[in-house]
Order: C-alpha cells, then structure tokens, then sequence
C-alpha cells in the first residue's frame, strides 16, 4: 500500500515527488511513457529560476530525478494501462501489475501534436518547436514558419514577431479556424505572411542539424515550393494524456482534468498537476509550481485522515 503515487516525471511529477517525499510520504513516480515530459524535447531552457546560464532541458529533468530520489522517491519504469479511481484504496495496473495507493497525483502532461514527418522527429529541438514560448527568443532576426490556423498557431504568429524578422503562417485551409479577434491581429501584424492552402511536405534539413527551410505543397495544385525558414513552430494543439482516466476523474471542454481549491479533482484523494490540467500557460515553471501544490495538498489529505 502506497501513500503516494505520482504518475509522470516531468517537471510537475518530479516537484510533486521532492515535496511528497520530503513529507516522508515515499512516493512512488511511475515514469509513463514520455518519460521526463515535453522538456526532454528541448534543448537550451533559458527562463527556469536558478540557472541564469540556461540548462539543457534533460539535464533539468535529470536533476529534478536526483532531488527527488535524495528525499527517498522511487521510480518505476511503464505505463499505467488502468486505473480505478471507484473506490479507495485506488488501483493502478501496469500489465500484470497493481499498485494501491491512498492518494494520487496525476501529472502525466499533454502531448504536442506533431505532423509526423521523420525530418520534424529528427529536428525536433534543433529548429523545429512545439512551444513558441519557449524558443522564439533563440530565432532573433530570423525568418520562421508556424503551422496551424487555430488559436494556438495564431497566438505562436504573434508571440514570435517579437523576434523574428518575418513569420509565414502555413495553413491548409484559404482561411483560418482562429478566433476573429485573432485573425484581425494577425491581418494587422506587418511581420506576418500567409501560406494559404498548403501543407508541410518536408523539413530542412536533418544532415545539417538545423532547420533551412521547408518544402511546401499545395493542397489542391500538388504544386511544391521551398520556403527558406531557420525553424518551424508547430502549432495545431496539444492531446492531454488523460485515457485511461476517462469516465472516472472530471474534464474540462478540452479533455483537461478539472481542478479546483488548488489541485483536487471530483474525486477525493486524486490530485492533478501540470500540463495535463493546464492548457493555458504550459511552462515548466508553472509545472513545477503545480505539483507542489498538488504534493501539499495530497499530505493535508492524508493528515486529514489519521
């Protein structure tokens, strides 16, 4: 029987697990599949307080591990396959395996959507991005591309004038799914061009370890272009990692677990932290911050009980 078990290790599980732990809770941190979360993806992380040099965003991941196991966290490799969250103790199976626990805290993050192309798998980190927030800063001067049409893409347009030279917005569609008052600025912004009716077919180039451009079709012509552009910004959303919770802990309109009075969830003794219930800010700071509050929260729940 656990006290404790956090599900994911980025940087809202791995926060939840220093406090947990150093509650003397001994958490278990089921690892997940994408284990180390979306920082894993990055490279250079210039705005987490404390490293005013910037740290590679494993070597964060890795240190936040450390930290946690110091305290007394475990980790466990895998997946959770199940869960039932019906009655306490909650059980969790992984495979063959079930672990009970008397709380939870859910910190399993939101996956990026990607367009599935091996050069974009390849850059990823090294030009190509899936949070403008993050890396628009390193492409000062230079010429971006950012594809989508919605409210993500169009937000990740605008952010990034602040320090591109010019930004192309690659849309499938001849207009955008954006909220008007979006499109207006977009339309508005002398910085930003339009790539109607086209679809990423390629991404330059994964020899040179960076990002020159793309190779642009068009949707209806089959018509292909190169755009020369030092990195792409991906930007049609991102899927909360909630499945297998589905039916049991409550979600917003966007599949995000609900929370409410900090972390808690509709369900007593289950607490979420991180991307997979924030889909606003989805910094690393903010991570970290969440699965604090989750982790106190979890031990006033425990203190509560005896």
């Amino acid at each position: 029987m656990r006290n404790v078990v956090i599900i994911g290790s980025g940087c809202a599980g791995l926060t939840a697990a220093i406090y947990a732990a150093r509650a003397n809770l001994q958490p278990l941190v089921i690892r997940g599949l994408e284990a180390g979360g979306q920082l894993t993806l990055t490279t250079l992380v210039e705005n987490f307080p404390g490293f005013p040099q910037g740290v590679q965003g494993p070597e964060l991941i890795e240190l936040m591990q450390k930290q946690a196991a110091v305290f007394g966290a475990e980790f466990l490799e895998g997946n959770v396959t199940r869960a039932d969250l019906s009655k306490r103790p909650f059980t969790l199976e992984m495979g063959s395996d079930k672990i009970e626990t008397r709380t939870l805290i859910i910190a399993s993050g939101a996956s990026a959507k990607l367009l599935g192309l091996e050069s974009e798998r390849r850059l990823l980190g090294h030009g190509v991005s899936t949070c403008a927030t993050c890396d628009g800063y390193f492409f000062r001067n230079k010429d971006v591309a950012v594809v989508g049409g919605g409210d993500t893409a169009a937000e990740d347009a605008l952010f990034l004038t602040r320090y591109a030279n010019e930004v192309t917005v690659v849309h499938r569609r001849g207009q955008l799914r954006a909220s008007k008052i979006m499109q207006d600025r977009l339309f508005r912004n002398g910085k930003i061009r339009f790539a109607w009716n086209s679809a990423v077919a390629d991404i330059l180039d994964p020899g040179q370890g960076e990002v020159t451009g793309v190779k642009l079709k068009d949707v209806n012509s089959g018509e292909e272009k190169l755009k020369p552009v030092a990195a792409v910004f991906v930007g049609i959303g991102h899927s909360p990692n909630t499945d297998v919770f589905r039916g049991q802990v409550g979600l917003n309109e966007n599949g995000y677990i609900a929370t409410h009075d900090g972390s808690k969830t509709n369900i007593a003794g289950v607490f979420a932290a991180g991307d997979v219930q924030d889909h606003v800010y989805r910094q690393a700071v903010t991570a970290a911050g969440s699965g604090c509050m989750a982790a106190m929260d979890a031990e006033k729940f425990l203190e509560a009980e005896g």
